[in-house]
């Protein structure tokens, strides 16, 4: 027994011994390290909940393994129980008084900072423009539509130092998915037929690896999302860029890596799929905008909705790069 007690609390002193350590090397406990507003918030939050989590673990294990120690059988009958307390008034209250104090600074602390996770700063408020971006999910891809009509798929790109704020949906054919850039805010919903709003705002150019975090399907797990921050300047001119016409090719490219690629594979090999490399849809503009457009037997419409500068870049892109099949 004694030998099961010093094994027990030795394991115990070990967790907490390289706690610490994890949570330093963010070992999947913690969150990473916010690189918008809104998600140093979260942060806040979460450490602020895990002191109580923490010390209360810590208290019950202490309380748990002294109890277990102090009171155990020593020389009284294997079932016979042991003294009996009653009427422990101060411990009664304290147990209850306790949780309801933790509850309440919890509560307060988070209704606290919660209008800084929720709210988009406006313009005038953040001395910068504000760019709006419709954030669209779909099996199994992002596509952000920019205010100038721009389009782009699976990486939207956003100036430093600007709020911006999405308008997160799903066509009301699809499925729920979850847009989640974990270093620059909590997860979104992307709700077919129904628009919910979110934001960051990045200061440091970069980019901010995430993915879809609710599962919508076979391909769930490659549903990945990214933002890349680039200086206002760079913005500026990789907007104009895709804006015009020369950007068709690239813009096409996105869409076989995004919609197709995902379940045909990226060199039109097969996957959940079926092989599509030197199929005539490929080379048959109309063939392929009726299967994109509106989807054909198991195949969802993956292009409903696209405009036609979206479906000439695909075919663009093909035309200049067919898949091999290898």
């Amino acid at each position: 027994m004694r030998v099961k007690l010093l094994l027990t609390a030795g394991l115990g002193l070990l967790a907490l011994i390289a706690a610490p350590a994890a949570l330093a090397g963010n070992g999947g406990f913690a969150p990473v390290s916010p690189e918008s507003p809104n998600a140093e918030r979260i942060r806040d939050t979460w450490i602020f909940v895990s002191i109580f989590i923490v010390a209360i673990f810590v208290l019950v294990e202490v309380v748990l393994v002294t109890f277990i120690w102090r009171y155990r059988r020593r020389r009284r009958e294997r079932f016979e129980d042991g003294p009996q307390v009653h009427g422990a008034t101060s411990i009664e209250l304290m147990w209850t008084v306790a949780p309801v104090v933790i509850l309440f600074l919890i509560g307060g602390f988070v209704f606290y900072k919660l209008p800084g996770i929720a709210d988009v700063p406006s313009a005038s408020a953040s001395g910068q423009d504000r760019l709006e971006v419709r954030v669209t999910g779909r099996q199994y891809y992002w596509q952000y539509e920019y205010p100038s009509g721009a389009v782009a798929i699976d990486r939207l790109r956003a100036p430093a130092g600007v709020p911006v704020r999405l308008a997160v949906t799903a066509p009301a054919e699809d499925v729920i998915h979850s847009w989640w850039i974990p270093a620059l805010g909590g997860k979104i919903d992307a709700i077919p037929g129904t628009t919910t709003e979110t934001w960051f705002q990045a200061e440091r150019a970069g980019v901010y690896d995430g993915q879809c975090a609710e599962l919508c399907g076979l391909e769930h797990a490659k549903m990945l999302a990214s933002v890349e921050v680039l200086p206002a300047a760079e913005f500026n001119t990789w907007l104009a860029e895709r804006e015009s016409e020369g950007a068709s090719s690239e813009l096409g490219e996105e869409e076989w890596q995004g919609a197709c690629a995902k379940c045909h594979g990226l060199s039109g090999e097969g996957g959940i799929a079926p092989l599509i490399a030197g199929s005539p849809v490929l080379t048959d503009p109309q063939a392929l905008e009726e299967i994109v457009r509106n989807g054909r037997g198991e195949m969802p419409a993956v292009g409903s909705g696209w405009s036609e500068e979206q479906m000439d870049a695909l075919i663009a892109y093909l035309r200049e790069s067919p898949p091999s099949g290898s």
